[in-house]
């Protein structure tokens, strides 16, 4: 497989790490360099690892994985996103959960990072090295979720509050737009 198929494949899996980084970053309106930076490398680390994973997996085990991978995604993210939305709901001075750290973000970079596991399994059937295209996955999805949270706080200061009810709403689309792409 060449370099400019790589890259394609990792921006596709990048998107929706850069979708959920910057409806964190709508969520955060200031997310600072520690929470920035735990988002960016959790993302990039699971998008690194999946594809590893895959590709070790074997036949047997990713046909499983590949029935259910989907409705996994569709909770973590579901899951997320209400919380997010519950709280727009509540009294503004409530202080706000911080999505990049403890179980939240280990849900999310889960959930972001699933279909690489597909693509790790589907390297492996062709007989490619997994080692460059995980760490070229990885670099990019941390990359593109860098920018989303930067651009999900400019966001936030244009739209104010209703960020919040946004940002967790398009978490839930994104898990029911992975259900219907895997059932459609």
């Amino acid at each position: 497989m060449d370099l400019p198929t790589l890259v394609l494949i990792a921006v596709a899996l990048g998107i929706d790490a850069f979708a959920v980084s910057l409806s964190a970053g709508a969520y955060l309106v200031r997310a600072d360099v520690r929470q920035t930076f735990r988002l960016s490398f959790h993302f990039g680390l699971f998008q690194f690892f999946m594809p590893i994973l895959g590709w070790l997996a074997g036949a047997e085990i990713a046909d499983v994985i590949k029935d259910l991978d989907h409705w996994v995604a569709f909770g973590l993210l579901a899951l997320i996103g209400g919380k997010m939305i519950k709280e727009s709901l509540q009294k503004a001075e409530r202080i706000k959960r911080d999505v990049t750290r403890g179980w939240s973000l280990v849900a999310l970079s889960v959930a972001t990072s699933i279909d690489a596991l597909a693509v790790g399994f589907s390297l492996s059937l062709i007989g490619m090295r997994i080692v460059f295209p995980s760490v070229l996955i990885g670099v990019v999805a941390s990359m593109m979720s860098l920018v989303g949270v930067r651009m999900g706080e400019r966001v936030s200061g244009m739209i104010g509050r209703r960020v919040e009810f946004v940002g967790g709403l398009v978490l839930i689309l994104i898990g029911v737009r992975i259900v219907l792409e895997h059932t459609l």
